[in-house]
């Protein structure tokens, strides 16, 4: 099987090729590095040709209002171009509850993002993940100041890249879902708790503080971030993942 992955030298996209290639798979890695620019939709059709599927892996250069622009431009041109290729399956990499949470621009693009590819002429695949256990840490980092780190009670449930990874395998190199399978990790922890089992783990003398207006996650209310009855449960502890 063809597959192109757009934002393939990316965190998850690097990962995802190395995954597929190792299943035997013809993969292309593809991003503006490669010549392929998927915001001016150049090298794109290159990109696409003769391919039985493309992974879209990228992400919006900031999680302000102007996510929502970009994922409209950067979707209506792989649409386009995914078509005019005659690639049989499109798949996309999305996060696990954004239509419950409507005060975060961030994730309302995410949903014009999945909106566009169920209504676009291709068949496709959405997979949406909980939070990475591996940006636990740059979440800490947006507010932290000197030794403080201020985070709210948001329950989020973290899951390891590997098994997302894996997720968007099975999905690429399977039949399209025409919707979303969400995956995410086996525990559910508040943010605040989270920090602090990170900071431990790492020897680190920064303290959390609660703080309910704190970050991007101070917009999420209750459970809307982890895992929907339906979701895959993953099995990687994040307390085995530390260390």
């Amino acid at each position: 099987m063809k597959i192109a992955v757009i934002g393939g030298r990316g965190f998850v996209g690097s990962r995802l090729v190395d995954r597929l290639t190792a299943m035997g798979h013809e993969v292309g890695a593809h991003d503006r590095s490669s010549g392929v620019d998927l915001l001016t939709g150049n090298g794109l059709r290159g990109a696409l040709e003769d391919a039985d599927v493309v992974v879209n892996t990228i992400d919006a250069p900031s999680f302000d209002a102007e996510a929502g622009p970009f994922f409209h431009s950067t979707t209506e041109n792989l649409l386009r171009a995914a078509a005019d290729a005659g690639v049989g399956h499109i798949v996309l990499l999305s996060i696990v509850g954004i239509d419950r949470v409507t005060d975060v621009d961030y994730y309302t693009a995410k949903i014009l993002q999945e909106d566009l590819l169920a209504n676009g002429p291709i068949p496709y695949s959405i997979v949406r993940a909980t939070q990475f256990m591996e940006f636990i840490e740059r979440i800490m980092d947006w507010t932290s100041e000197g030794d403080t780190v201020r985070l709210p009670t948001t329950r989020i449930q973290p899951i390891a890249v590997a098994e997302v990874v894996d997720a968007l395998a099975g999905v690429a190199t399977g039949p399209p879902l025409n919707g979303t399978l969400n995956v995410a990790g086996p525990d559910v922890y508040t943010l605040d708790e989270i920090g602090r089992l990170t900071l431990r783990a790492h020897h680190d003398d920064r303290h959390v503080v609660v703080d309910e207006s704190a970050g991007i996650f101070a917009a999420v209310p209750e459970d809307a971030i982890t895992a929907p009855a339906d979701a895959r449960i993953g099995g990687t502890h994040y307390t085995d993942w530390l260390t």
